[in-house]
């Protein structure tokens, strides 16, 4: 029997990759002095065509509308505005490590109030400011909106987000984190993904190149997401780390299975075993089918026509199958789900019931 594939959607798994493909050191772990920090602040949108926030229900729109033209010493008392082309927005960005002053970096911006659209709009300076309260960055420019939202009298359509948009190199940084390597005596890394057996393999990655390269081991794994690192004398911690940043290392991690019910999405890992068992899987249908008849009186029997139910129920279970699942290694578990045959909840039910068993030996996770 020929083995159907299981569609796209089904089931995300590289089988083609090796059983430990090796990684570079910088794309398994991060250095611990160069992090992000994240920056926040509030603003004000404008040139909005009609799709900004009502304010009678943002009054803090209208606030800070006016204590903007104050401040720009416009005097702004009596009466209420009723323009519509003015949205408060939340933005967001990312500062990143080693930054300095006058650099820019893309912020986001989200609307806060009622607006329907921040197409064409323009965000005014805005400060960003980070968890300290300092001002880091200040940020202005037009906002760019990928979604949109058309609406007539009976029917609307929106597609993506238009309440969200980005700034590209929309914020000006003012102020720098301070984050100096010259005078460290060590450096740490960390592990995107914790693991003691990637953590050991990085450590003896490096220390296998620094014995050779310097003529000491310079590397001691901590925990398991941890690796400190000592610099050797006579080079730069920059120049340093970018040696051994592009060491080769075999990452390891658990077996998982990830299962997303919304979109019948399964992601097997490659170490995922099963061990044997045997699985009966069928889909029971049941049809109702409601077929009322017309009965007619015989003639001159003064009898009256009449509605008779007639009711016709169908049940059916097709593809019902009992087949015997050895998962050794990832293609032969895959083939054997494959020939079952059965739709994306078949193989999540599948999954679930082995787990059950005590059968499947990985994680489960339900996302």
């Amino acid at each position: 029997m020929i083995a159907r594939l299981l569609t796209a959607a089904l089931l995300a798994i590289a089988l083609a990759a090796p059983a430990s493909a090796a990684s570079r050191i910088k794309d398994v772990a991060t250095l611990q002095a160069a992090r992000d920090n994240q920056l926040v602040g509030y603003g004000l949108v404008i040139g909005l065509q009609g799709s900004g926030d009502s304010l009678r229900n943002a009054p803090f729109t209208e606030q800070s509308m006016r204590a903007m033209l104050e401040n720009l010493g416009i005097a702004s008392e009596g009466g209420r505005a009723r323009a519509k082309n003015v949205a408060a927005v939340i933005v967001t960005a990312n500062l990143p490590p080693f930054v300095q002053s006058g650099a820019r970096i893309d912020v986001n911006v989200s609307s806060l109030g009622d607006a329907t659209s921040l197409a064409g709009g323009t965000l005014v300076m805005t400060p960003l400011r980070a968890a300290d309260g300092e001002i880091y960055a200040v940020a202005q420019g037009s906002v760019i909106v990928s979604g949109f939202s058309a609406q007539g009298q009976a029917e609307q359509l929106t597609q993506g987000v238009p309440t969200a948009g980005r700034v590209p190199n929309g914020a000006i940084i003012e102020r720098k984190v301070e984050a100096s390597l010259s005078d460290t005596a060590s450096l740490v890394l960390q592990l995107r993904n914790a693991d003691f057996s990637t953590a050991v393999r990085v450590a003896d990655a490096i220390n296998d190149y620094t014995g050779s390269r310097f003529g000491q081991r310079l590397a001691a794994e901590e925990d398991a997401r941890t690796i400190r690192i000592r610099r050797p004398k006579g080079i730069s911690f920059a120049r340093f780390y970018a040696e051994i940043e592009n060491l080769m290392v075999e990452s390891d991690g658990p077996a998982r299975v990830v299962v997303d019910e919304r979109t019948g999405t399964v992601v097997i890992g490659n170490d995922v075993r099963i061990s044997r068992v045997a699985i009966s899987h069928g889909a029971l249908t049941v049809r109702i089918t409601e077929m009322p008849q017309v009965v007619q009186p015989e003639p001159f029997s003064r009898g009256e026509t009449a509605v008779e139910p007639f009711t016709q129920i169908e049940a059916d279970q097709p593809d019902a199958k009992v087949a015997v699942l050895d998962g050794p290694d990832l293609q032969t578990l895959v083939s054997g789900l494959n020939r079952l045959g059965v739709k994306p909840d078949g193989i999540i039910a599948i999954l679930q019931g082995i787990k059950s068993a005590g059968a499947l030996q990985a994680e489960l996770v339900l996302q």
